[in-house]
């Protein structure tokens, strides 16, 4: 059966929809109605492409791991290398394709949230190609941990907004974002970093990062030989917009295990985690029905990540059907494991991972045991490591 999904009302399976104050339903249909109207205008998609090739720098490599292969003496091993991406990381695509439909939509403002700032500097970016005003909100606890991203979208023209409620991160970003979009709808249009939020924005954000599983389809074939499909894909999971975008072209084919890793903080066992898909329950946050870590009064709790833009304590309504259907596999990985993941890749390929990344990287460790010679992993490196430097050195 192909893979159709979401419903008209914008739900995967249970989860999804449209949760929002009354003053935002009219704002979102007229938004769904412009990106449909957009996504089968054949100008605005060849635009979209056009700029990704041009400005992006797309398509990104598909890199076969060579070491880190033999380090596992298993199956093989490739990078799809979205960490090669301008700003450094997969963030852009969607960026600049929300970006092209403000301006078809009319709208001269564009706010953002953002968490590890990398979704914060994709918008800074798209906006200063467009000359467009750019405010993003930031929680100060991540402002902190990646000051170079802050200075970058300062550099870029962009105003970031600090947030210091609740734990001041991603979540709380968000919250201020939100509430600047609902006080300046007439001429304001909300760049959604995740594959989260109302209906339509998880869809929207998964068609333009699907490019990354599309270009891995074709770039594979070319690499082993026509008809080839990965064995096991593998991506790092927050909200869930890198992870959604390799997997969505692959969902139909069943011979192609996926493995969504997310982030466990000091523990899936603790109070110090974002493994939302491992512990949490279903609830609505940010516009959405999804799975969040919440107590019994239903209080959001605070996540906690090595990775600021893992630090999130909800998932995208699609992964949340997803592990439901049990079409991919989730699992938690440790600040510890993901630390380890970015010194093995550095050492053995030369390639400093986002701590992002890592994650997906970690897994490696319990995955390549299973795996057979002639097998093929791809695991998608979604961010550069720059950013995290800092906190990679104190760390180590």
């Amino acid at each position: 059966m192909t893979y159709n999904l979401p419903t008209k009302k914008g739900y995967f399976g249970s989860f999804g929809g449209k949760f929002v104050p009354e003053i935002l339903i009219p704002v979102l249909e007229e938004l769904e109605k412009a990106y449909d109207s957009a996504w089968k205008d054949e100008a605005f998609r060849n635009d979209y492409l056009d700029l990704l090739d041009d400005y992006v720098g797309r398509p990104t490599k598909l890199t076969h791991a060579n070491r880190l292969s033999e380090y596992y003496g298993k199956a093989k091993i490739y990078l799809k290398r979205e960490d090669l991406c301008h700003t450094g990381a997969h963030k852009i695509n969607n960026a600049i394709g929300q970006i092209l439909l403000a301006r078809r939509m009319g709208k001269q403002r564009i706010i953002a949230e953002t968490g590890a700032g990398q979704h914060g500097v994709a918008t800074a970016t798209a906006c200063a190609k467009f000359g467009v005003d750019c405010i993003v909100y930031m929680g100060t606890e991540d402002m902190e941990r990646q000051k170079l991203n802050v200075e970058r979208m300062q550099l870029l023209g962009a105003e970031v907004r600090p947030v210091e409620s609740g734990s001041k991160t991603l979540k709380d970003a968000t919250n201020e974002a939100i509430r600047d979009w609902v006080t300046n709808v007439e001429d304001t249009f909300y760049i959604i970093g995740s594959a989260v939020g109302p209906h339509p924005y998880p869809m929207m954000v998964r068609n333009f990062q699907r490019i990354i599983g599309d270009e891995t389809r074709r770039q594979l074939m070319e690499a082993e030989g026509e008809g080839t499909l990965p064995d096991y894909l593998l991506a790092c999971v927050g909200g869930g917009s890198n992870a959604i975008g390799i997997f969505y072209p692959f969902i139909d084919d069943e011979s192609v295990r996926m493995y969504g890793l997310e982030a466990a903080g000091l523990g899936a066992d603790t109070d110090q985690t974002a493994a939302t898909l491992t512990i949490g329950r279903p609830g609505v946050l940010h516009g959405s029905l999804s799975y969040l870590l919440h107590n019994k009064e239903g209080q959001i709790q605070l996540a906690h990540s090595i990775s600021a833009g893992l630090d999130y304590p909800g998932i995208g309504p699609e992964h949340a059907y997803l592990q439901d259907s049990a079409r991919v596999t989730y699992a938690p990985i440790t600040d510890e494991q993901a630390m380890e993941g970015v010194k093995l890749l550095s050492e053995l390929e030369g390639i400093i991972p986002a701590l992002e990344t890592a994650h997906a990287i970690a897994y490696l460790e319990e995955l390549m045991p299973r795996t057979r010679e002639g097998e093929i992993v791809v695991l998608n490196c979604s961010g550069r490591g720059d950013k995290d430097m800092g906190t990679i050195s104190e760390y180590i």
